[in-house]
């Protein structure tokens, strides 16, 4: 992990942000990445194939403390034989930061501070939006959606970052 000196402080880690080109090169030619949608309380996953082409909903992990989400996720991450993980980065509607697009950076951040792996973060904007409208027109439950759309947020943002990557390559 890059280090940078803090002003007059300690070294802290800064995020080694890779963008779309550079996450894609640094990936095997087949392998499967993962999606993580987090939010306050739960954190959605979702997988690709190993083809990347299709990104399927996996398990939401209701969080705890940091170690025990890290823990759990990669867990998946290891039982899927994930090469990348792309997370979800809550910009506002006219691109800018705010609290959740910083706390998104700080959980990558803490991440790859547990293990070292190729990292994108992919703007979500409007993915829980868009998959709770999914889920309405779905006919499903009000509480069915509750259990699913973190994961199905995740599907849907991890399908538009292996979307992005397949346009690259054409």
């Amino acid at each position: 992990m890059r280090c940078r000196r803090g002003a007059g402080g300690p070294y802290t880690p800064t995020l080694p942000l890779l963008d779309l080109h550079q996450f894609a090169a640094a990936l095997p030619a087949r392998a499967a990445v993962m999606g993580l949608d987090p939010g306050e309380k739960r954190i959605g996953v979702a997988v690709s194939d190993l083809t990347r082409l299709i990104a399927s909903p996996l398990e939401t992990v209701v969080r705890t403390r940091f170690a025990a989400d890290a823990e759990a996720i990669f867990k998946l991450y290891d039982a899927r034989r994930c090469a990348g993980l792309v997370i979800g980065l809550p910009l506002n509607m006219d691109g800018s930061s705010g609290p959740a697009a910083q706390s998104a950076r700080a959980f990558a951040r803490n991440l790859l501070a547990k293990r070292d792996a190729p990292l994108l973060l992919w703007d979500e904007r409007l993915s829980t939006a868009a998959a709770t409208r999914t889920l309405i027109e779905s006919d499903a439950s009000r509480r069915r959606r509750g259990e699913v759309v973190d994961k199905v947020a995740a599907a849907y943002m991890l399908q538009g970052a292996l979307d992005a990557m397949q346009e690259r390559r054409a």
